[in-house]
């Protein structure tokens, strides 16, 4: 496997998620009650050591936070678990910025 980090831009992202690509989102749960995108999965980063054996390990798995910081960080910790994962650069910030999906709440 590659030592770089894979990265899709958010408006990739988008169109990915929208022909059914696995999103998860590993913002905090007040962060994502502020907005998130509707198939997002949430994990957030300071759980997601409890919830690894969720995490599907048959599929692309693309990983987003609110500006890309966070989600590089796990992106490279799952990357070295040996999922298969892509970050989404720039994050929520630039998904809602892209004129991706958005919804709000906790659901």
């Amino acid at each position: 496997m590659s030592d770089e980090l894979r990265e899709v831009t958010a408006a990739e992202a988008i169109g990915l998620v929208a022909s059914g690509a696995r999103l998860i989102d590993v913002r905090e749960r007040d962060e994502w009650t502020t907005f998130h995108a509707p198939e997002a999965t949430l994990v957030p980063m300071s759980e997601l050591a409890a919830h690894l054996d969720e995490l599907p390990d048959d599929e692309t798995l693309y990983i987003v936070c609110h500006s890309g910081g966070r989600s590089a960080r796990v992106a490279a910790a799952l990357a070295e678990r040996g999922l298969d994962v892509v970050n989404v650069a720039g994050g929520m910030s630039a998904w809602r910025a892209a004129g991706g999906p958005t919804v709000v709440g906790a659901a």
